[in-house]
């Protein structure tokens, strides 16, 4: 019995968790990583489960977005898939693909636009922007080999918005494009390139 219990338990927590993780992405703009912890620390739940994976929050995500901001955030994601477009096509030479919550459509005013650059000179993407004059910072992350890699941040004009909004650079060999547009079991890429943003723009005006 006291195992049954415990299961209940576990899972009203998971419940709650996801809610919770859910509620921060949308209403503070956290990634799903930061959402996570902060949802667990608050719930107390530390290390006694597994967190949910992506998939699971991105779904929740989208409930919450639907029960919530059904009647702003579809403008905010075209407004900023609209600038994203616009960045892709100035960084053309540089493989741009939107990634992110921009591409996959939980987007909102909070959200930055998050492009990958796939190219071989990894100081490419500076030069690019220091030729536009455009100022930015200079960060770091890991790519999903372990690699460091780099990460630039400006913040760009989003006219749809009215407003300025982050704009993220992550620098990646040309060769890992490869394998990245393969659908998930939902049919959905983690990516997509500038034609294929501009299938969905021309979509939303359908």
């Amino acid at each position: 019995m006291g195992s049954s219990g415990e299961n209940v338990d576990m899972e009203s927590v998971m419940t709650e968790l996801i809610h919770q993780a859910a509620l921060m992405v949308v209403e503070e703009g956290l990634d799903y990583g930061q959402a996570k912890r902060r949802a667990a620390q608050q719930l107390g739940a530390g290390r006694r489960l597994a967190w949910p994976d992506n998939d699971v929050l991105e779904e929740a995500v989208f409930e919450h977005l639907r029960l919530f901001h059904a009647d702003t955030q579809p403008r905010e994601l075209l407004a900023l898939r609209q600038t994203a477009s616009h960045w892709m096509k100035r960084l053309a030479a540089l493989n741009p693909h939107l990634c992110g919550a921009v591409w996959r459509g939980t987007a909102t005013r909070l959200s930055p636009i998050h492009l990958q650059l796939f190219c071989n000179d990894p100081k490419a993407a500076e030069w690019q922007l220091l030729d536009m004059g455009v100022d930015f910072e200079l960060a770091a992350t890991h790519a999903k080999s372990g690699e460091e890699v780099d990460v630039l941040q400006t913040w760009v004009r989003c006219e749809g918005l009215g407003e300025e909004v982050s704009l993220l650079l992550t620098v990646l060999d040309l060769d890992d494009v490869r394998g990245q547009l393969k659908p998930d079991a939902r049919g959905r890429t983690r990516m997509g390139s500038a034609h294929a943003l501009q299938t969905l723009l021309e979509s939303a005006h359908d």
